[in-house]
């Protein structure tokens, strides 16, 4: 399996193979700028290079993007919404730099106006991005989310909508969020349950359309529709649904990285890679 987990880009984009690297990972997610900021500064052609060199050097592989967390493609202000495509449009042409596989972005959040027309607005933007970027190599990957407040993508068939919706199909993935789908109501705990759930998403979404994994436990119960990251095996989803999803060979060259609390040393990274790790069974044993 492809295990790693969010790195920061302190110093340069081109820091973070090493960082992960340092801590054994195998792939990582980065932010192509600073996420809490609308504008950052341009990618150099030097820095570009550079980033190339250390992700070879390092082996870290793939290394896909999250977008920032202001962007929100359902917004009903239109001034918002405006800003927001420009600022996915940055981010796309940045990862293109990089030569990204696919950046990970949050649907985005109605805010009042309704589920529907905040899919419809998803959308409009989505086909308004793509045809901006005809011809790059790079897919946008859905965020599964909880579903907490007014955010979009808590349900498998927001993604499915969406994947209707939208034209350049080929272009479109999903980033399955352990603990976002795990508070949004999607159970993993048990075989039954894991089965059940994949099986769902396999008919309305699609098993091919996953890019990635968030590999997240959750605080929070099941259905709670609260997103609040815990360590693996230490929140309600428990070490015995991520064994599940370790040993689904349906999944074992899909990259899944963490997103839990951590410290600037990234000890919890270490202790969390350690826990996964442990998790997996090695060929031949049986179960």
């Amino acid at each position: 399996m492809l295990l790693g987990a969010h790195m920061s880009i302190a110093g340069g984009v081109f820091n973070a193979p090493v960082r992960g690297r340092s801590i054994g990972c195998d792939t990582i997610q980065i932010f192509v700028k600073n996420a809490n900021q609308w504008v950052g500064k341009p990618i150099s052609d030097e820095e570009a290079d550079k980033f190339q060199e250390t992700k070879k050097e390092t082996g870290i592989d793939p290394v896909f993007s999250h977008n920032s967390y202001l962007i929100n493609l359902a917004s009903p202000d239109d001034a918002l919404y405006e800003k927001s495509v420009n600022a996915m449009l940055d981010e796309l042409h940045r990862s293109e730099k990089l030569k990204l596989p696919f950046l990970v972005i949050h649907p985005g959040s109605h805010v009042g106006s309704g589920e529907e027309a905040g899919l419809k607005r998803i959308a409009e933007a989505l086909n308004t991005l793509f045809a901006k970027t005809k011809g790059y190599r790079g897919k946008i990957a859905l965020e599964t989310t909880a579903g907490q407040k007014s955010n979009l993508g808590y349900k498998f068939e927001h993604l499915a909508y969406l994947i209707k919706a939208v034209k350049d199909k080929k272009r479109l993935g999903v980033c399955y969020d352990t603990c976002h789908t795990f508070a949004a109501g999607y159970d993993l705990r048990t075989k039954k349950a894991y089965d059940a759930t994949f099986k769902e998403f396999d008919k309305l979404v699609g098993l091919d359309r996953i890019c990635a994994f968030h590999l997240n436990d959750s605080v929070k119960e099941l259905g709670s529709n609260i997103d609040r990251h815990a360590h693996i095996g230490q929140g309600h989803i428990g070490e015995d649904g991520f064994r599940l999803l370790l040993n689904d060979e349906r999944f074992e060259n899909i990259p899944m990285v963490l997103e839990t609390p951590k410290g600037p040393d990234m000890a919890e990274d270490v202790m969390n890679l350690r826990v996964l790790r442990g998790l997996i069974r090695k060929k031949g044993r049986k179960s």
